[in-house]
């Protein structure tokens, strides 16, 4: 095999069908978006901080290339528990033959698997609860609220982060330096989300709304979304509310709000879940057109893979920075659209 100059032209030599075709398309119509003077708001679900996205998504925030965050609490808080643990992470390559038994002794050890990597809770998770303790309480006296995702960039910018991977790597700390607008719902869900209740329950946290709540959010991203004035693409890695509540700004404004804006100008969602009855995550870009989110003129991609193998490749490509042009060596063809009268 020749060598590849870069990621760019190995993918674009290589990946000419199925998958990795819809991979490279994505990339291109990616690449064009941004060209063309338009921003990106990117989603991520599942354990993609654990997943060490970072290293890639990092770079994308620094280039300009992604302009807005959804995730799941747990990717917000993982991205920081790596940064200040990294060193006292343990990964487990046999994790499919794990007993019982032996999951017990990775609980025993404060270990908290996910898939093959085990957080450690006391160097991450306790860590970190101690600094944002600091941070809550002070709000909670002071009367004041703010967002989770603010919370950590208050964190960050305190400095009393010891980092134990180089902070490029860290996602969190690249959109903390771009003041990037993050938003989080089901944040109740995660880790530091329960740790909330919990001090909340036993008196610590005396007003339950100084940690701000899932509804401001909604509001927080709608007035966002009414002020943008460039076209704004959605690129979801996964499915699930990380992806849903973003993307349902648009309908809820032109529904609901009775307010024009322009519907996600670009689509591509990254997935490993089938297209099934009712799920959300497997649904193709095309039933949201029926629900005022896409249009038929949106460039829509799917493209059904691992996230942890895909996303990296696609931001690579979208950073090499190189001009798009045509593929060539296979003809496509096209379907014109047919109408019912």
């Amino acid at each position: 095999m020749e060598h590849a100059g870069s990621v760019r032209t190995f993918m674009r030599r290589h990946f000419k069908h199925f998958n990795a075709a819809a991979l490279v398309d994505a990339a291109d119509a990616y690449s064009r978006h941004i060209q063309q003077g338009g921003k990106m708001l990117v989603t991520l679900a599942g354990a993609m901080s654990t997943a060490e996205l970072g290293i890639s998504l990092a770079e994308m925030i620094r280039q300009d290339k992604i302009h807005a965050i959804s995730c799941t609490g747990a990717n917000l808080e993982e991205d920081i528990f790596n940064l200040v643990a990294h060193d006292h992470y343990r990964r487990v390559p046999n994790w499919r033959e794990l007993t019982p038994a032996q999951e017990t002794e990775l609980l025993e050890q404060g270990l908290n698997r996910v898939t093959d990597t085990c957080i450690p809770e006391g160097e991450a998770i306790r860590r970190i609860e101690t600094l944002l303790m600091e941070e809550w309480i002070k709000a909670d006296v002071m009367r004041e609220s703010y967002f989770p995702h603010e919370f950590l960039y208050k964190l960050i910018r305190s400095g009393k982060l010891v980092p134990q991977i180089d902070t490029k790597d860290s996602w969190l700390v690249a959109a903390c330096e771009k003041n990037l607008p993050i938003f989080v719902p089901g944040w109740e869900d995660s880790t530091t989300g329960n740790i909330y209740a919990a001090r909340c329950l036993d008196g610590t946290i005396e007003n339950v709304h100084t940690v701000r709540s899932g509804i401001e959010y909604s509001i927080a991203l709608t007035s966002w979304y009414l002020r943008q004035v460039t076209p704004w693409g959605f690129f979801q890695v996964g499915g699930g509310i990380a992806g849903d509540f973003p993307i349902c700004v648009v309908p809820l404004i032109r529904q609901d709000l009775e307010a024009d804006v322009p519907l996600w100008s670009y689509f591509c969602q990254i997935s490993d879940s089938t297209t099934s009855y009712g799920s959300y995550s497997g649904a193709t870009p095309n039933e949201k057109i029926t629900w005022e989110k896409l249009s038929e003129e949106t460039p829509r991609f799917i493209i059904e893979s691992d996230a942890t193998i895909v996303a990296p490749l696609l931001f690579a490509y979208v950073c090499a920075n190189e001009e798009v042009e045509p593929l060539h060596g296979t003809e496509t063809f096209e379907f014109e659209l047919v109408r019912s009268a």
